[in-house]
């Protein structure tokens, strides 16, 4: 009878340790508890930290992360508002705030992951498909050409309507940190009704779609060849204009050499013909003298071996020519 007593009382005690084990729980700092009873929660979500009591076989314990979670979406092809097939790559950060309602509607975080996967994937390529590629590549919507400085003064040489627009850049409204804080936005709303907070987007990689790549770098290689041609265009042009400058200049010079010696002529031609002014012009003899040996000397430079002359009697020159004698051969005398 005794044995029957203490084996009684040893099933009763095995029995209330099994029930009181199975009616506490701990909380852990990095969780929060939803409590359910046949598969609905009871109660409040319990987010305290600490040794928890409940129902024993009938409630269950379903603990919930409670630490900020890690959204990262697989690569995904989109097209932009240019028409340029790229891969964007996303990633988020999340954390669950409203454990009651995370768990009605989606019970563990692999179905959360998948519904980020949705929301987040539609909100990226929406925003995408309204922005032109240059708005999600640049970080932000200020920035200044990078050129090279003797591009810079070359161009600089010619008349402004000949600069070169090289430095001309696309204009952007936006820039890639407001292009996610449109998704954020957007994304924000949607998880919100599942009980998550998104925290924050980012873009991991963006880089073009693999079968257009070849096409926009023979695209890129095209669009340098023109520019090099186009610098090579200004810089004969610009040789043109300097040759044709040294050609101007030149002819400016000789020009202006061949009117000071003809100046230089004219006054010592005009100086000379005062000197024998001067010097033939002081008596009648003298006067006599000079046209006689003024005449004398044009003689040599109007006659040749082969020169007729048709002179009138009263010429100047014929009554030098007329008062000739000719010589006599004294030898022979």
């Amino acid at each position: 009878m005794k044995s029957t007593k203490q084996f009684a009382l040893s099933l009763l005690l095995i029995a209330g340790g099994f029930i009181f084990a199975s009616s506490i729980y701990t909380v852990d700092e990095v969780e929060q508890v939803i409590i359910t009873q046949f598969g609905k929660p009871v109660g409040e979500p319990v987010v305290d930290a600490g040794l928890k009591f409940k129902v024993p076989f009938i409630q269950e314990v379903n603990p919930i992360d409670k630490r900020v979670l890690e959204w990262d979406g697989p690569p995904s092809d989109m097209p932009t508002k240019d028409k340029l097939y790229i891969s964007v790559d996303l990633f988020a950060r999340w954390r669950i705030v409203d454990p009651l309602q995370y768990f009605l509607r989606l019970r563990d975080e692999r179905s959360a992951q998948s519904r980020l996967d949705d929301i987040l994937g539609s909100e990226t390529r929406n925003a995408v498909a309204k922005h032109e590629l240059i708005e999600i590549i640049r970080t932000t919507k200020g920035r200044e050409p990078l050129l090279d400085s003797e591009v810079i003064g070359a161009s600089e040489l010619s008349s402004p309507e000949q600069k070169s627009d090289m430095g001309a850049l696309v204009p952007i409204e936006k820039g890639r940190q407001m292009v996610e804080k449109e998704i954020f936005k957007a994304a924000a709303e949607k998880v919100g009704v599942f009980g998550i907070e998104l925290l924050d987007i980012r873009f991991k990689r963006i880089n073009y779609n693999e079968s257009v790549r070849p096409k926009i770098y023979d695209r890129m290689i095209s669009e340098r060849r023109q520019i090099a041609e186009r610098f090579l265009s200004e810089g004969n042009g610009e040789a043109a204009r300097i040759r044709g400058n040294r050609v101007r200049d030149l002819n400016k010079i000789q020009s202006e050499a061949y009117r000071k010696v003809e100046e230089i002529r004219g006054l010592a031609d005009a100086k000379a013909a005062d000197i024998y002014a001067r010097s033939y012009n002081q008596s009648p003899q003298s006067i006599e003298f000079y046209e006689f040996t003024r005449t004398m000397a044009s003689y040599p430079a109007m006659i040749g071996e082969s020169t007729t002359l048709v002179l009138s009697t009263d010429s100047d020159l014929f009554k030098f020519l007329k008062g000739m004698k000719p010589i006599t051969d004294t030898s022979s005398q």
